[in-house]
């Protein structure tokens, strides 16, 4: 069972979020914070194996939370909930920590299958949002770190990172290359080297600010 800790002020956003979340046998809310400074006091001793975390909150916003929890070293895997006007705080959470985001009106099959992939160590990104948020990266000021000339990839590296852009899974790049999931992870692996970034999320984000997809 994969635990979760919901992090909004908005009573409607949280009660909408555990009513799908509850459709799922394998996932169990086990809190929810009303604000940041909640939320920093619930987590670490609630320890969820995610977290589901808004951005814009009284108090203290999720990004306070994200750099709060990161700092103690008790930041569990986290998503970050967004609308179409947080592309500055998305990039800022995925620098302090967030493993990705999604939009505040997913679908069910998409909350589980981000919650079970960033419980599993993976990341998460809406496309949508990552088109928009890359749209105006140049003008951010919030940047993660990776290479300004990374390394060229090969052309089945560009296929799969195209993929991962599309927001599918290894098992579903893999099914559709008609390859094994583990030679995609390897692929994976050689991107985020390539590009120099930690993870999927940052590999899709310096993809399109470089034009790769």
């Amino acid at each position: 069972m994969i635990s979760v800790f919901l992090v909004d002020d908005q009573t409607l956003v949280r009660q909408g979020v555990r009513a799908l979340l509850a459709l799922s046998s394998e996932i169990e809310v086990i809190g929810e914070a009303t604000d940041g400074a909640q939320a920093i006091e619930l987590i670490p001793t609630l320890k969820p194996d995610v977290v589901l975390l808004d951005m814009r909150m009284p108090k203290l916003s999720g990004l306070d939370v994200l750099h709060a929890l990161a700092e103690k070293k008790t930041l569990p895997p986290t998503i970050i909930l967004t609308t179409f006007d947080d592309d500055q705080l998305v990039v800022a959470g995925l620098k302090a920590g967030a493993r990705g985001y999604l939009l505040k009106d997913v679908s069910l099959e998409q909350l589980v299958n981000a919650v079970r992939t960033v419980a599993g160590g993976g990341s998460v990104a809406a496309p949508v949002v990552t088109q928009r948020l890359l749209t105006g990266l140049q003008g951010l000021e919030n940047h993660f770190a990776s290479l300004d000339r990374p390394d060229p990839l090969t052309e089945r590296e560009t296929e799969i990172l195209r993929l991962m852009a599309g927001g599918f899974s290894n098992k579903e790049i893999a099914n559709s290359l008609n390859v094994a999931e583990g030679t995609v992870k390897n692929h994976v692996s050689n991107i985020l080297s390539k590009l120099g970034v930690r993870d999927r999320t940052r590999a899709v984000l310096k993809a399109f600010e470089l034009g790769i997809v």
